[in-house]
């Protein structure tokens, strides 16, 4: 069940300002890496997580309709259904109405009994189900542990950005860092 970004997230869920106050960073030649390393850190707890943390949408693409009729995305917290197609065997999509699924959002799951959905006409990614995803539109709406593991993280790399360059290793991700997301993470079989 692979799934792609369509829609990026339209801000950092912390802010450039935010960072360099956590960081105690008061001029403005770093303001570049700074903001790459925010972005890299929420990647990498989207990633350890499984959660998006700001609003995003995704493509999720299925050869099949589960026989449940139970669909669980690899990633959440899920918002909304936005869109949903089947293909045909000639390669031409026909748009399903999102209200006939039933969307759960407190388990993450998309509902629908599969007899009443359109088979697909292909056998490979002949379905495709637009996601809205994300805890909300900004860093007020991410649960504080995974923000504050965002903030270490940014600091954690940007204070040990030099070692990396002379040959030692440096930890990927303090256990500090590790400890907070483990709540969050969403495991799979």
């Amino acid at each position: 069940m692979p799934a792609y970004l369509l829609t990026a997230p339209a801000a950092e869920p912390l802010s450039l300002v935010d960072a360099k106050r956590f960081l105690r960073v008061e001029h403005g030649d770093d303001d570049a890496i700074i903001s790459s390393l925010v972005s890299a850190a929420r990647n990498h707890v989207e990633a350890l997580t499984r959660s998006a943390l700001i609003a995003q949408t995704w493509r999720l693409v299925l050869d099949r309709w589960p026989d449940s009729g139970r669909i669980v995305p690899r990633i959440g917290p899920l918002r909304a259904l936005a869109a949903a197609r089947v293909f045909s065997a000639a390669n031409e999509a026909s748009a399903i109405d999102p209200e006939i699924f039933v969307i759960d959002a407190a388990t993450g799951v998309i509902a629908a009994p599969s007899w009443s959905l359109p088979v697909p006409g292909r056998s490979v990614a002949g379905i495709e189900l637009d996601l809205d995803v994300g805890f909300g539109a900004s860093g007020a709406d991410v649960p504080p542990t995974l923000l504050q593991a965002i903030r270490m993280l940014v600091a954690h790399w940007y204070e040990n950005r030099g070692l990396i360059a002379i040959g030692q290793s440096v930890p990927m991700m303090p256990a500090s860092v590790n400890a907070m997301i483990s709540s969050h993470r969403v495991l799979s079989l």
